[in-house]
């Protein structure tokens, strides 16, 4: 899998004219070991070996390359993962007080209802509907 998830990331930062150096390289491990989506100071707090303002200029390539995701929360920082394409479809709950992203997904059935649904109110505006992503906010446990 690993070998995959790195030729694939290669051929995506070619394609919008980038390389896939090494700092990219462990920038997409860490992502890939991660169990949630991580802010900046987490990815650098993981791995010691990667400056702050490389990880935001190398964030910032992966996202266009279609190997990353930026999720916005309320708070101040972001948090990223790696795009579906690399694990499972899914959608976040986003806490509206301490900015938590928790993962959670929908039995096949409500998602392909939630698919067709989302198709036709993309075609209904003139859009192609390609695929979905749904950020639910409300208040983590924790912060209840």
């Amino acid at each position: 899998m690993r070998d995959d998830l790195h030729a694939t990331a290669t051929r995506r930062l070619r394609r919008v004219s980038q390389r896939y150096t090494s700092g990219r390289r462990v920038l997409v491990e860490v992502l890939a070991a991660a169990e949630h989506p991580l802010t900046i100071p987490e990815i650098v707090e993981l791995d010691a070996s990667l400056a702050t303002s490389s990880v935001y200029r190398n964030l910032a390539a992966l996202e266009q390359a279609g190997i990353a995701t930026k999720i916005v929360t309320s708070q101040e920082h972001a948090r990223y993962e790696l795009s579906e394409d690399f694990g499972h479809h899914h959608h976040h709950l986003v806490c509206i007080d301490c900015g938590r992203v928790s993962d959670f997904t929908l039995p096949a059935g409500v998602e392909q209802e939630l698919d067709a649904a989302l198709r036709r109110a993309a075609r209904k505006e003139g859009y192609v509907h390609d695929t979905h992503r749904l950020d639910l906010t409300g208040t983590c446990p924790e912060c209840q």
